[in-house]
């Protein structure tokens, strides 16, 4: 059954008149718990409270699936400012984006040209900038983009998905660039012929890659919720003595905020992933299919009183 609502919720996810109402009508329905506010204002105010806890932050505008070039520019002057802000405001903060939300779709000539406009700002300020990763049908491109991108910018990293066969093989080949990758197992609904249909096969990979990164000398963000992952690392870097500089925790915005402060307490670096913008259906509906038992507590909130 929960593989079934799973389904349904990220079939959900990509339905264009449910985003836009979602835009429409704001954060009203439970998405507040996993989305920090609309406006660069309101995401600054929860980086300063997340940073005081001694956590880090990267933020990301929310936005994905831009078809025109005007609105991948516009979406790429909201990093801009948020950049600006970090840099103004000196807050523990790095940037995500989404590919598709720079122009992606549209032209490698668009995408790289707001890539670079915001990579040069971010150089300006310090910020260092992680390419999300999307859909598998996005990912080979993903990554070409990002090989050209670091030839020339260090302040960029991206991210490998677990649950892909490719990702081993992904980690090897860019090991010569030294690359600062996020780990994650991965949230999109990807076919058994190119991704692991297993959570037990999905696990393993990601214990596989994480050891494959770190002992390749590269700076490793393990981005997960699963104690038996955290355990994982735990182990893995104290059995290479590797270094604590080297390598970090990484969590959502609203999922297991104890936790967060409990590794903090035990002297990890623990970096919180906090979305804001009013495009968020898409993320509001993968964090929902995650956990399927999230919806019993948004519909709480719905009918609340």
């Amino acid at each position: 059954m929960e593989k079934v609502l799973r389904n349904v919720i990220l079939f959900l996810s990509k339905n264009r008149l449910l985003t836009n109402l979602a835009k429409k009508y704001g954060l009203r329905l439970g998405a507040g718990r996993f989305v920090a506010g609309e406006s660069i204002e309101l995401v600054t105010r929860v980086i300063k409270g997340l940073n005081k806890k001694g956590l880090d932050v990267t933020i990301d505008y929310l936005g994905e699936f831009v078809d025109n070039e005007a609105e991948a520019n516009e979406m790429a002057e909201h990093c801009i400012v948020a950049i600006e802000e970090i840099g103004k405001k000196k807050l523990k903060s790095q940037l995500s984006l989404k590919m598709t939300s720079m122009g992606l779709d549209i032209s490698d000539e668009v995408v790289m040209k707001n890539m670079c406009r915001i990579l040069e700002k971010a150089s300006e300020h310090n910020v260092f900038v992680t390419i999300d990763m999307e859909d598998y049908s996005r990912c080979e491109k993903t990554l070409e983009v990002f090989k050209k991108l670091k030839k020339k910018y260090n302040n960029i990293g991206t991210v490998i998905q677990a649950y892909l066969y490719r990702s081993a093989n992904d980690i090897a080949e860019l090991k010569k660039l030294r690359p600062n990758l996020r780990l994650v197992k991965g949230a999109y609904k990807e076919p058994a012929k190119v991704a692991y249909p297993l959570k037990s096969d999905v696990d393993e990979n990601f214990k596989k890659i994480i050891k494959m990164h770190l002992l390749n000398g590269n700076y490793t963000a393990v981005a997960t919720h699963d104690d038996a992952i955290i355990e994982y690392t735990k182990q893995l870097v104290k059995e290479f003595r590797i270094s604590k500089y080297q390598y970090e925790f990484q969590m959502l915005y609203g999922i297991r905020a104890e936790r967060q402060l409990e590794l903090v307490k035990e002297g990890y670096k623990v970096r919180v992933y906090v979305p804001y913008g009013t495009d968020w259906y898409g993320y509001f509906m993968r964090r929902l299919a995650e956990r399927p038992a999230n919806v019993a507590f948004i519909l709480k909130g719905i009918f609340k009183k």
